[in-house]
């Protein structure tokens, strides 16, 4: 499947360049190390778990596919005029929440209402602040983008007390409705489907044989989730060794990956054979440290972001520079969906409950593209809303 990247079982990669230039490890503070693998090689032998290998290479395969229909809602209630929305978002530097953010504004023009769009800065304070503007902006409905509803919860009481519905984006763990907090519905992927398919495309990718680093923000709950259970996937095949597990709040991305990444590079050296983050913009920052060392673009290691797929992650792994795949969120349409939720909650109706299908997005299945979504949303949201 991606046998033009594979490492020959048993045969790692010497990085002399790395050696060389990288020469004393930085320990950073808040970083948690993984304790399986950190001292050894992968075991010898063809493949480090077969049985599971297997069935990793048939999950991949199949969210490879790219011939993938809408399979969302195709009737609901006509657009509800006269609204206003106010998306609050974790931090614009994040491109998820952009993403997601983009796609509510062109929904928005489409069914005929306004969208605000309020940074929180990605700090407790600046995020706090920013939900307390748009509570007091009294909008017909409030977006959550990205960050936990528990971190804000006074401003999302009042909200629902003056019965403002609000939609989380990647707020809470599952997609679909929320009692606490009380969220008209959460918009998102599955998380245990998209961590799942991305521990899988290593253990796929590297034949059951690998040194793996973890990259999350544990200062986010869905975040700190999703990795736990990459971690605890990775862990189902035993030639699978997790070297480190590193705490990076996407906020403070930009600064410290670079140096963590030479820190990384140092103490690894060829072991470390693979990559993944939560969020694909971890390796826009460590681009320039792999760059440094002069590791080859193409790999190894390999890196999968687990969510976002924003059009950078795409262009990496388009042009084999220090990506090699994505989970992508369908950015896009998850914003009409958002539309679409708000319109079922206007209108008295239930939230729709959909979740987009996982996907694998590579060089080899994108076709050049910097985004991935179901083909045929746009067309079945403005039939649903007579636009």
């Amino acid at each position: 499947m991606h046998g033009n990247r594979k490492l020959v079982p048993g045969v790692f990669k010497v990085r002399p360049a790395a050696c060389a230039l990288l020469v004393t490890a930085t320990v950073l503070v808040g970083c948690e190390r993984g304790s399986s693998g950190g001292a050894g090689d992968p075991p010898t032998g063809p493949n480090g778990c077969p049985a599971v290998h297997s069935r990793a290479e048939a999950a991949v395969a199949r969210a490879e596919e790219t011939d993938v229909s809408w399979d969302g809602p195709t009737s609901g209630p006509a657009a509800v005029s006269d609204k206003t929305l106010v998306y609050v978002a974790q931090t614009m530097t994040n491109p998820g929440v952009a993403g997601a953010a983009k796609g509510v504004r062109e929904a928005a023009r489409v069914i005929g209402w306004n969208v605000r769009v309020i940074d929180g800065g990605g700090t407790p304070a600046g995020i706090q602040s920013a939900m307390s503007e748009a509570v007091s902006l009294k909008p017909s409905g409030i977006v959550i983008g990205g960050f936990d509803p528990d971190s804000t919860s006074r401003q999302v009481s009042q909200a629902n007390a003056q019965n403002i519905p609000i939609i989380g984006w990647h707020a809470v763990a599952a997609p679909g409705p929320s009692r606490r907090p009380e969220l008209f519905t959460n918009v998102t992927t599955r998380v245990e489907e998209v961590a799942g398919i991305s521990a899988q495309w290593i253990i796929s990718d590297s034949n059951g044989r690998a040194g793996v680093v973890l990259i999350t923000d544990a200062s986010i709950p869905f975040a700190r989730n999703k990795s736990e259970l990459i971690r605890k996937e990775l862990a189902t095949c035993p030639g699978v060794k997790l070297l480190a597990y590193e705490n990076i709040p996407i906020p403070d991305a930009s600064a410290r990956t670079p140096r963590e990444i030479s820190s990384l590079l140092s103490r690894f050296q060829s072991r470390w054979t693979h990559s993944v983050a939560i969020n694909d913009l971890y390796f826009a920052d460590a681009a320039p440290a792999f760059r440094a060392a002069g590791e080859n673009g193409s790999g190894p290691p390999f890196n999968i972001g687990a969510g976002d797929g924003d059009p950078s992650a795409f262009q990496r792994i388009n042009s084999r520079q220090y990506q090699a795949a994505t989970v992508p969120e369908p950015l896009s349409q998850q914003g009409w969906q958002i539309v679409d939720e708000f319109n079922r909650a206007f209108s008295g109706r239930p939230a729709s409950g959909y979740a987009a299908p996982v996907h694998i997005a590579t060089a080899d299945n994108s076709d050049g593209a910097t985004t991935w979504d179901p083909s045929g949303y746009r067309e079945a949201y403005r039939k649903i809303w007579g636009r």
